[in-house]
């Protein structure tokens, strides 16, 4: 089994924590809703941050592995744990290395987190590993903009200020092409823009399920 280390961001964890509240009021609530509501069986959550979609697994869910390298957000997650609708188990790790062994798992969710994995590429290549063949990726993630004023303003905020406000946060990723890239098959997408005003260069999102093929690419 592999294991990873923590990674403590201790001030942008307090904001966080304060800033998922508001965002959930605000209408992310639903998405996150959305983003489980198909689910069943055994799920890893990477990077589950305080937590804030544990209420929402519906209860064809048997159990969720809930992956975060943050100590102080993993022990918010912990709390909601307790009185989520399915058992959940924080742990300690890294998207880069999930302690979890190979296909053990039928579920996968990434919710606002490629878009700060120091190493995106490799968190996917992890999920075809504890994914079993056949298994589901449900994905909540900023994405890069269509429109090119936007994304310019995506790319010259990823360039300065943008991650170090908020926890490495790069939003002009691509996470589609790179979910496609891993070797899963994208059955459903749509793009969204949250929130819709003020438009930030965070506001872009893609929300979706992709499946794991028999045989992922050798990396």
């Amino acid at each position: 089994m592999r294991t990873g280390g923590d990674r403590p961001r201790p001030r942008f964890a307090r904001f966080y924590a304060r800033m998922t509240e508001e965002m959930d009021r605000h209408g992310l609530r639903g998405l996150r809703a959305e983003l489980v509501s198909d689910l069943r069986g055994e799920v890893v959550e990477i990077g589950c941050g305080n937590g804030r979609n544990f209420a929402h697994y519906p209860d064809t869910v048997t159990a969720v592995h809930a992956i975060e390298p943050e100590p102080h957000l993993r022990a918010l997650a912990t709390q909601a744990a307790a009185t989520a609708p399915v058992p959940v188990e924080v742990t300690p790790g890294r998207g880069e290395a999930i302690p979890l062994p190979d296909q053990a798992v039928d579920a996968a969710v990434l919710c606002l987190v490629l878009c700060a994995m120091p190493d995106p590429d490799r968190t996917l290549a992890e999920l075809t590993r504890v994914l079993r063949p056949g298994g589901r990726l449900v994905f909540l993630e900023h994405t890069l903009a269509e429109g090119r004023l936007l994304r310019t303003a995506q790319h010259v905020a990823d360039a300065t200020i943008w991650p170090r406000l908020y926890g490495g946060c790069h939003t002009a990723r691509d996470p589609l092409g790179s979910i496609r890239a891993a070797g899963f098959d994208v059955a459903r997408h749509r793009y969204l823009h949250y929130p819709q005003r003020p438009t930030v260069p965070a506001s872009p999102h893609v929300l979706g399920h992709a499946v794991r093929t028999p045989t992922p690419p050798e990396r």
